[in-house]
């Protein structure tokens, strides 16, 4: 198989990362280098954060369900990104101490699919 241009790699990375971010359920959350796993990216926790960065005003996907590991929200408060990701958790019945959440708690760990 012929390798692919490093743009249609982006592109198919970004899609496997976005196709898993859209299925984590309201009220659970993963953390940076979970998604990229999830999604068959190793654990690339930084690039998993820019390409939500980069998410186009008005995405549907549901980047505010994605903290730092150990629960803690990486998304400053007081933050027009910040405050809003804490307005969604807290919607959704996620319960926030000192910047955090019980990742145990709320944490989304999908069924291992069976081929």
């Amino acid at each position: 198989m012929p390798a692919l241009p490093s743009s249609a790699l982006i592109d198919e990375r970004r899609h496997a990362l976005y196709s898993t971010l859209a299925q984590v359920p309201p009220g659970r959350v993963v953390s940076y280098g979970q998604l990229g796993e999830l999604a068959g990216l190793g654990r690339a926790a930084r690039w998993v954060g820019r390409c939500l960065s980069q998410l186009p005003e008005g995405s549907t996907l549901p980047w505010h369900r994605v903290v730092a590991a150990g629960g803690r929200l990486s998304l400053p408060a007081g933050s027009v990104a910040g405050d809003e990701q804490r307005r969604r958790l807290q919607e959704e019945g996620v319960v926030l101490l000192a910047n955090r959440l019980d990742i145990r708690r709320y944490g989304w760990h999908p069924a291992p699919q069976s081929g």
